[in-house]
């Protein structure tokens, strides 16, 4: 069994968080209609979308977020719900408020969802020049049948368009979101999802699995999937295309070209900090005295906008301990092709890696993860059992 025999004590916390990246999650709650698939935080946007309100929380919300923080921030987020719902000049609002209080960093990514059936060629440039700089567009399928079965708004050529539109409207750095074992899928049908996406090369393919999640309908009422046998095949097909095009896989979901990994979803991956604003988000910080805080929002989008800016608004503060910082750590560090490096790991949790070692010491031996003095992953036979590796660790 390989281990790490050297001890040294990390960094003082003081300079362990200086050096741990700072991103910003901004939810923005509201949807057309909900998918049945889906678990986020979203809800069905009323006919008078509260769009001014809503932003006037946020900033609200933000003031009170940064408080205490010195970094400038590295990455933006615009999540939801449907962000591409508000107009371009409420995500700039977002955005200067930001870099005012904060600053934004020169090569700052900022990302912004959008979903094909809310979105326009003009509103794309206009997205571009108030500073977002990256578009994720949420496709799921080219399937028409599986479109209405997972309850989209769009049809499968609104979703190329989106795609061309965004790159005439300014966006080089695009992803596009396809799910896989869907209702009827087999081989052939998810190819003919794929290929199409890749043809219009954009830098970014999210691939994931749907999964059917507890308190939705899809829950409540499953659809007929295909067997375990055909949903690996899938993967497997698609992956060897996504290679032959040029993409490399750098965590269990995401496909990306040279340089055009999603840097704020890496940051979570590998334990950096982000504010979270919004209704219902969370937020993960490195606390001056080197403990790890995570919070979240109320919940409800009327009601978290009464509470704005105030400590009300927050509905849960945990400072984790460390085995809560082990085990988070590594439920997405292990999820990345590359693993996790012992510098990184000591700086952003403080915990000991040689301790690391012993606490893996089963998955060691049964081959599920290679761990020596510099690094961790999940071997390729691991990543099949990432769960079975992180029972090892739950606290």
């Amino acid at each position: 069994m390989a281990t790490a025999t050297d001890n040294t004590t990390p960094a003082p916390a003081a300079a362990r968080r200086e050096a741990v990246p700072l991103s910003v999650y901004v939810h923005l709650p509201w949807c057309v209609r909900k998918c049945p698939y889906c678990d986020f935080n979203s809800h069905r946007a009323p006919t008078d979308l509260p769009e001014e309100a809503y932003i006037d929380a946020l900033l609200a919300d933000w003031a009170l977020a940064c408080t205490r923080e010195n970094r400038t921030v590295d990455t933006v987020f615009f999540g939801g719900g449907t962000p591409s719902l508000f107009s371009a000049a409420a995500i700039g609002r977002i955005l200067t408020a930001i870099d005012d209080r904060l600053g934004l960093a020169a090569d700052c990514e900022i990302t912004l969802e959008a979903n094909p059936g809310t979105t326009e060629h003009a509103r794309f440039a206009d997205l571009r020049a108030v500073g977002v700089n990256r578009l994720s567009l949420g496709i799921q399928s080219l399937d028409e049948d599986c479109l209405r079965t997972l309850g989209r708004i769009h049809g499968a050529a609104e979703a190329l368009a989106a795609i061309d539109d965004a790159r005439a409207g300014g966006f080089d750095a695009l992803n596009c979101d396809l799910m896989f074992g869907l209702p009827g899928q087999d081989v052939e049908r998810a190819m003919r999802d794929l290929d199409p996406i890749m043809a219009r090369d954009p830098g970014h393919i999210s691939y994931y699995q749907l999964t059917l999640e507890p308190n939705t309908p899809f829950y409540r009422h499953p659809p007929a999937l295909p067997d375990e046998d055909t949903v690996v095949e899938i993967f497997e097909q698609a992956g060897k295309r996504l290679v032959a095009a040029g993409y490399a896989q750098y965590e269990v979901s995401a496909w990306a070209k040279d340089g055009a990994t999603c840097r704020h979803n890496d940051n979570y991956w590998r334990f950096g900090d982000y504010l979270g604003v919004g209704a219902g988000a969370h937020g993960k910080r490195t606390r001056a005295d080197g403990r790890i805080e995570r919070t979240a929002r109320q919940r409800w989008p009327t009601g978290y906008m009464s509470v704005a800016g105030r400590p009300a608004s927050i509905t849960e503060t945990r400072v984790l301990t460390a085995d809560d910082a082990r085990f988070e750590y590594l439920l997405n560090g292990l999820r990345r092709r590359a693993g996790v490096s012992r510098e990184e790991y000591e700086q952003r949790s403080g915990l000991c890696w040689a301790e690391l070692g012993d606490a893996l010491a089963t998955p060691i031996a049964q081959g599920l993860v290679a761990f020596d003095a510099q690094g961790l992953r999940a071997t390729d036979r691991g990543w099949r059992f990432l769960d079975t590796i992180l029972a090892e660790l739950l606290p």
